[in-house]
């Protein structure tokens, strides 16, 4: 059996992996990562002693940058990954003067985010992105027939602002309502249950205090090829005053979809450079 991460050895919501290949007579086990997390650690000595020929470490460094990247990131920092996304016209607004923005992109790019959200574990957007747009926050496809497995949908809302009939509260998938006034009470809630990845789709007041927090590890930006001139901005006051304390995007990937060019990029914080 080839995995990217070493067999664990506890019992969580399923029972260690160890004892499931065991049980399937697996006789040789390749892996990438070694578990982080101490208290699922150690299958690899366990399949050793009892016989299985065990093989970690292959094409370790791939898998850390790949899919296991925000995983490791959760387990190691403590809090969920949080990968911020946007879409946003060429200079950098996501919504007109008078508030419209439906659409900014086009239908390739705007299927590109479902396939975002259907990776991560949670969808986070303040209660002013609720008022102004009332968005589902679900995974659908491109006929728009929602996905099998949902994402938590979060919600902060301090300000009791919420309405009982926003469609963020339809029984699509669970949704959970946080009255914090801080992105790290945030993050710990969400940890504690069990979400390692965040895709934070809020306005620009809550994506600045993400970013002002350091809770920011990704950046995935879709830019239309449109100018507006004026209307709202997609960051806000992110507690960023000179040029000097700007937080520059390491660029992992740029990508035109249909008209629309995908942007991703990770913070590098301004002492790190």
């Amino acid at each position: 059996m080839v995995v990217t991460l070493e067999p664990c050895q506890h019992t969580g919501r399923t029972g260690p992996c160890t004892k499931a290949l065991l049980a399937a007579g697996i006789k040789r086990v390749v892996y990438a990562m070694t578990d982080p997390n101490p208290e699922a650690a150690g299958g690899a000595a366990y399949l050793r002693r009892r016989g299985v020929e065990v093989l970690g470490g292959v094409t370790a460094d791939d898998a850390a940058a790949g899919a296991l990247r925000p995983w490791l990131h959760a387990i190691r920092a403590g809090r969920p990954y949080v990968t911020w996304k946007y879409a946003a016209t060429l200079d950098g607004r996501v919504a007109a003067r008078d508030w419209s923005s439906r659409w900014i992109t086009g239908p390739a790019a705007r299927a590109d985010v479902h396939d975002l959200r259907a990776i991560v574990d949670a969808i986070l957007v303040g209660s002013g992105t609720v008022l102004e747009d009332d968005p589902q926050l679900t995974v659908r496809d491109t006929d728009g027939v929602p996905a099998t497995h949902q994402p938590l949908r979060v919600v902060l809302d301090r300000r009791h602002r919420l309405p009982q009939d926003a469609r963020v509260l339809d029984n699509s998938a669970e949704t959970l309502v946080l009255d914090v006034a801080a992105p790290r009470f945030a993050m710990k809630a969400l940890f504690d249950r069990g979400v390692r990845h965040i895709l934070l789709e809020g306005g620009p007041t809550v994506a600045g205090a993400f970013l002002e927090a350091r809770c920011v590890d990704e950046v995935v930006a879709y830019l239309a090829p449109k100018l507006l001139g004026d209307g709202l901005h997609a960051l806000g006051d992110a507690g960023i005053h000179t040029i000097d304390q700007a937080v520059t995007l390491d660029v992992a990937d740029v990508t035109r979809i249909g008209d629309d060019v995908k942007i991703v990029g990770r913070p590098v914080w301004p002492e790190e450079q």
